[in-house]
């Protein structure tokens, strides 16, 4: 069992359109803070060891300018690593995927000795990203799957009850509980998307295709 409603209401979603090095970008950003000291989290989202046991396996080199994969998915190089000092941490990486290229950013920052608040940006440029895809899914086609990082971490830092390792996440998505997740993530997105400009009825179909894609009820 995962405490799936805790997890969606300790997620802060955000999407915006702005111009990044003169090309009109998407950024999506997600925030979620964990009672973990910053160094504990740093370790989890800078290991292999334990990014493998969140989120994907991963292989590489995980130091500044060196490239990582990640089974299955993508892979990058790293552009900037900041360990902890003075209560902040980051990193920021390519996030080469499909033939297409954006760019994460990880910023950490302790908010007491045991607590972090843990932020993620994604940027894409406008350009590249198909019009269809984007007049279908809107930012919750690669939202809700950061949506399904953030929840493994949680319960790896036990943000939130439950257990749920990686490789059992696609079989969960059809189970009620990860319905429901899905559902919540998606809708989550909507609100983001709608709190940016975006017709709300859009914005609504956009997050129904969004959960169908996810959980394999698409009609």
């Amino acid at each position: 069992m995962v405490d799936v409603p805790a997890q969606l209401a300790a997620v802060t979603r955000a999407y915006r359109t702005e111009e990044r090095d003169g090309e009109p970008s998407h950024v999506q950003s997600l925030e979620q803070d964990y009672p973990s000291p910053i160094e504990d989290v740093w370790e989890a989202v800078t290991s292999s060891d334990r990014i493998a046991r969140w989120f994907l396996p991963i292989s590489g080199e995980l130091r500044l300018g060196g490239r990582y994969q990640l089974e299955g998915n993508a892979g990058g190089e790293i552009l900037a690593c900041d360990p902890p000092a003075d209560g902040t941490a980051g990193y920021s990486a390519t996030w080469e995927f499909g033939g297409g290229v954006s760019w994460i950013t990880v910023r950490l920052a302790a908010t007491g000795e045991t607590t972090t608040r843990f932020e993620l940006e994604h940027v894409s440029r406008v350009a590249d990203v198909p019009a269809e895809m984007w007049e279908t899914f809107g930012p919750g086609a690669t939202g809700v799957g950061w949506d399904g990082g953030l929840l493994g971490l949680s319960l790896h830092l036990s943000a939130v009850e439950g257990s749920l390792a990686p490789a059992e996440a696609e079989a969960w998505a059809q189970t009620e509980e990860g319905r429901s997740f899905y559902r919540g993530a998606a809708d989550g997105w909507a609100v983001a998307h709608a709190a940016s400009g975006a017709d709300a009825d859009l914005a609504a179909r956009n997050a129904d295709a969004t959960y169908g894609f996810y959980t394999g009820t698409s009609a």
